[in-house]
């Protein structure tokens, strides 16, 4: 995807002007080399874990208003092909006579915005409008749209502000409209995929705390190797990072064979350190795989296929106020979603209105990198380039967990990455809203119980194949009464850890592997390690049938036969009864 910048960025000079709380920039092409914390030296540490019509329509020129005797809606956003759905809907820069936009009422205006701090004033503009009386101000932005891993700090820099407004005008979560599946990823050498504990002491250039930052970290917690937050130093037992000013000049770094002297925090001496991996997206892979090549795709939202919904936010007072027009662009936008997945020529139509909607690329652009592309390297490597998705309604019911079987994957990625940027930078993010404070599912259950089907939901398809490419292998220390298989209540906070690393991975297939001590028969525990896998694999289907199909989900029972540690002492008893959940696909790559 294209000029995304990161929230954080933004974030952490306000944090360091202001010293509080601030606000950050989804890819931020300013410089970041100088936004790490200089007050202390922070220490690595594992992170935590519808029909189309027959024409699709001419080249796309008009960009006036169809429906300009409806009130004007104005939509911020950047360039990213999950939003196809809200270009195809909207039918130009501004909703045009006919398309779907104005047939539901919305005269939708989309601005391409690729500042987020800007996007926040855009919000806080409009809701002090409303706050003085005007109940639809004509300045600021009624909508914004932003990546759902990085709705924890954005939506606490911006309601931090605006709840002194009063709480009616914080900013809310109503729906998305599609996922990044495939082109935000972590790049490394292929010896990293193959065993993720080689990464150790590797130096990977990135835009800092962004997204695809997001990816690698979640993936350094599955593999439990530690994340060295302070970019100037090098730890030769973590991952460490050189800040990026932006995805291309990450990637460039890689192909320039950018070097740099750290400090080792191990030996306090000077050492020159290479990049030897990059967290980007598209055209960033691009790039890398075109003039250098000999990285591959560690990671990304392809298999942490929850990670990236589009997340569309508005003020809470404006939206529950004006719930036909919410509802009117939600359905435009799903039915839209609808037609490009039906049809190969509604993804064209929706290309070439990107195109001039973002000012940026071609339709041949914007439609080649929509799916995954696999292609061959400059040494001779097959990687995969780009991906995104559009959802429809009944992918939204899935992502909120409306529908039968379905949980809430939002407040998942919501939480977990929270979670990640406050383990890493607690000074910067002491604390974020609670999802019930920051989600509105409302419009969403109208529309469908409004409206008859509403699609089908793109949920990801199992054969029952083994793992072929291990993605992360980790134990969790998952407790059960002595000798039997049933949880106890203290193991309940892990349990619920682990389900929602699955669900954010949810391309992935799962396998549970039971361990015990060897205390007692062998027999009896290879057949308690089997009952305790089983246990794993129900509870997890109880939480989401939908998420935990039988054909993700594979059981192992290992007994006492392979230990991590020495069975003569009870701390090695302790670490040898586990469950080890092995994340994989069934391709190699």
């Amino acid at each position: 995807m294209a000029a995304r910048l990161t929230p954080l960025a933004k974030f952490l000079i306000t944090a360091i002007v202001l010293g509080g709380i601030g606000t950050y920039a989804y890819r931020n092409k300013d410089k970041l080399s100088m936004l790490a914390p200089q007050a202390e030296k922070p220490t690595s540490s594992i992170p935590p874990t519808a029909t189309l019509p027959d024409d699709p329509g001419p080249a796309v020129t008009d960009t006036s208003a169809g429906c300009a005797d409806k009130p004007e809606v104005r939509f911020y956003h950047w360039a990213w092909n999950a939003q196809a759905g809200l270009m195809l809907a909207t039918g130009g820069k501004q909703a045009t006579d006919g398309g779907l936009m104005c047939k539901y009422g919305v005269n939708l205006k989309l601005i391409r915005e690729d500042n987020v701090d800007q996007m926040q004033s855009l919000l806080a503009t409009f809701a002090e409008g409303l706050k003085g009386g005007d109940a639809n101000p004509s300045k600021g932005g009624h909508y914004v749209a932003i990546m759902g891993d990085g709705a924890g700090m954005f939506l606490k820099s911006i309601n931090d502000r605006l709840i002194k407004l009063g709480p009616e005008y914080t900013a809310v979560v109503v729906g998305s409209a599609g996922y990044s599946r495939g082109e935000d990823k972590f790049m490394g050498p292929p010896a990293w995929k193959a065993d993720p504990q080689k990464a150790r002491g590797g130096l990977v250039a990135g835009v800092l705390r962004d997204g695809d930052w997001n990816i690698a970290l979640k993936w350094l917690g599955d593999n439990k190797i530690p994340n060295n937050p302070d970019e100037t130093s090098y730890d030769p037992d973590a991952l460490n990072w050189v800040a990026a000013s932006d995805y291309i000049d990450a990637s460039q770094k890689y192909v320039s064979g950018y070097c740099t002297e750290l400090k080792n925090v191990k030996t306090g001496s000077k050492e020159k350190r290479c990049v030897d991996g990059v967290v980007t997206w598209t055209p960033g892979d691009v790039t890398v795989a075109e003039k250098k090549g000999g990285l591959v795709s560690i990671v990304s939202t392809k298999e942490y296929r929850s990670q990236m919904p589009n997340a569309i936010i508005g003020i809470k007072k404006w939206v529950r106020a004006n719930r036909d027009i919410v509802k009117g662009m939600l359905r435009a936008t799903f039915e839209a979603g609808d037609m490009i997945k039906q049809n190969d020529e509604a993804l064209r139509r929706a290309s070439a209105i990107a195109a001039v909607v973002y000012n940026e690329k071609d339709m041949a652009y914007w439609h080649k990198y929509f799916r995954v592309v696999t292609q061959r390297d400059a040494q001779g490597l097959m990687v995969e380039l780009g991906g995104s998705s559009v959802n429809n309604l009944a992918d939204n019911m899935q992502l909120f967990g409306l529908a039968p079987g379905s949980t809430n994957a939002f407040a998942a990625t919501y939480t977990v990455f929270s979670e990640v940027v406050k383990s890493q930078y607690p000074k910067l993010m002491p604390s974020y809203y609670p999802v019930s404070d920051i989600l509105d599912t409302s419009f969403v259950k109208e529309l469908a119980a409004e409206q008859k089907g509403g699609g089908e939901a793109d949920l990801a398809k199992f054969t029952g194949e083994r793992i072929k490419q291990v993605v992360s292998r980790r134990s969790w220390d998952i407790k059960f009464a002595t000798g039997s298989a049933k949880f106890k209540s203290e193991t309940m906070g892990d349990l619920q850890a682990m389900f929602k690393d699955l669900v954010i991975a949810g391309g992935t297939i799962v396998e549970i592997h039971g361990h015990t001590d060897d205390v007692g028969a062998s027999d009896k525990n290879q057949r308690l390690s089997e009952d305790r896998s089983f246990a794993v694999k129900k509870w997890l289907q109880e939480q989401s049938q939908a998420n935990f199909p039988d054909a993700r989900i594979k059981v192992f029972a290992h007994g006492s036969n392979q230990p991590l540690d020495s069975n003569a002492s009870a701390e090695g008893r302790a670490k040898n009864r586990r469950v080890e959940i092995v994340l994989g696909t069934g391709s190699e790559s």
